[in-house]
């Protein structure tokens, strides 16, 4: 496993430093609010925004500063099936300076608690449409592992670290992308209901036609449980 975490960095700096390949970064912060519900129910609610505050070309300097970019509003429910897995579905709105942009989302997550971490797969669809832009739809796969950095279990008032990469494959109009994902994120335990993480999420897509566009966010993320 530790192989393929560097190999996957490696490849993707490497795309980075030796392709015609463009920047932006910026802070992505959101904030997520959950609640059990009967029979395995549980309903998600989170808003997100997202801020450029640099965007340029690797060499080139850069093109544009701070830019308030979107909000999203985002609202899951989900169903426990079997003993960690889970099936969702939901809906977002994404409000920008232009018209808004409506997103409807499909999900399963299966998660293996194993000896020293927890290891999660989702699988994922997602259909975005409104706005000015046609209808894109991707296709997700998402593998992640969350390590405690106390023992070998995350209780309050611990640390615990996590790390997932993504798969999007993205169709619009005929055409195809491909964008890849990697987090690493640290996060705080609180309390069993409360709970904040520092991640930083870098994205990469475009490179299919041999340049990149590379985003690197900091994101502040909070989660509380009613």
């Amino acid at each position: 496993m530790r192989q393929f975490w560097m190999l996957l960095i490696v490849v993707l700096l490497s795309n980075c430093l030796f392709a015609q390949s463009t920047y932006r970064y910026g802070t992505l912060p959101s904030f997520n609010l959950s609640k059990k519900l009967k029979n395995g129910w549980k309903l998600d609610s989170e808003i997100e925004s997202r801020q450029r505050l640099r965007r340029g070309t690797f060499g080139e300097g850069i093109t544009d500063r701070f830019k308030h970019e979107r909000v999203d509003v985002t609202l899951v429910a989900a169903k426990k099936v079997g003993l960690n897995n889970k099936i969702a579905g939901g809906y977002m709105i994404r409000l920008t300076e232009e018209k808004p942009r409506h997103r409807v989302m499909e999900q399963l997550t299966l998660v293996q608690d194993l000896n020293a971490f927890r290891m999660a797969h989702r699988i994922a669809a997602d259909q975005t449409f409104g706005g000015e832009d046609p209808l894109e739809v991707r296709l997700r796969y998402r593998i992640g592992a969350e390590f405690p950095l106390n023992g070998l279990f995350v209780d309050p008032r611990e640390f615990y670290f996590k790390i997932t990469h993504e798969y999007l494959n993205k169709f619009s109009e005929g055409a195809y992308d491909l964008e890849a994902r990697l987090v690493p994120t640290l996060g705080y335990l609180i309390t069993d209901t409360n709970k904040i993480e520092l991640a930083m999420d870098y994205r990469v897509d475009s490179f299919i036609d041999g340049g990149s566009a590379n985003n690197f966010w900091l994101g502040v993320n909070w989660y509380l449980k009613l």
